[in-house]
C-alpha cells in the first residue's frame, strides 16, 4: 500500500513556475515507477510526465517537453514536478501516480495509485 500526497500547486501567472511535490508512504518507493497526470475541466486525464523507479528512463507530453521536468529522490520518498513558462492551458488538477513496475507508462490505467490532486492555475 502507497500513500501519496501532492503539493505545490497554487496561482500564477503565465510565464511563472511552479514545483510539485508528491510524498509517498512506505519503504518501496524506490519500486515504483512513478508519473504525474493533469485533468483540466471538461476534458480527460492526461499523462504530463512520467519516471521509471531507478529514474534514469523519463515521458513528456509533447506540450511541456522543455518547459516541465519530473525527477524523484527515492532516499525523500518523493517525486517532483518543476513546471517553468507556465501557460494558461497548463490549467488544471495534477495528480501523481505511482506504478508497481520498473517501466514507467503514460496509461492512467497501469498506475496502482493515485494522490488527491493539486490545483495549478495559470492566469493570462
Amino acid at each position: 500500500q502507497v500513500q501519496l500526497v501532492e503539493s505545490g500547486g497554487g496561482l500564477v501567472q503565465a510565464g511563472g513556475s511552479l514545483r510539485l511535490s508528491c510524498a509517498a508512504s512506505g519503504r518501496t518507493f524506490s519500486s515504483y515507477a512513478m508519473g504525474w497526470f493533469r485533468q483540466a475541466p471538461g476534458k480527460e486525464r492526461e499523462c504530463v510526465a512520467t519516471i521509471s523507479k531507478n529514474h534514469i528512463s523519463t515521458y513528456y507530453v509533447d506540450s511541456v517537453k522543455g518547459r516541465f521536468t519530473i525527477s524523484r529522490d527515492n532516499a525523500k520518498n518523493t517525486v517532483y514536478l518543476q513546471m517553468n513558462s507556465l501557460k494558461p492551458e497548463d490549467t488544471a488538477v495534477y495528480f501523481c501516480a505511482a506504478r508497481a513496475s520498473f517501466y514507467y507508462s503514460d496509461i492512467s490505467e497501469d498506475y496502482d495509485y493515485w494522490g488527491q490532486g493539486t490545483q495549478v492555475t495559470v492566469s493570462s
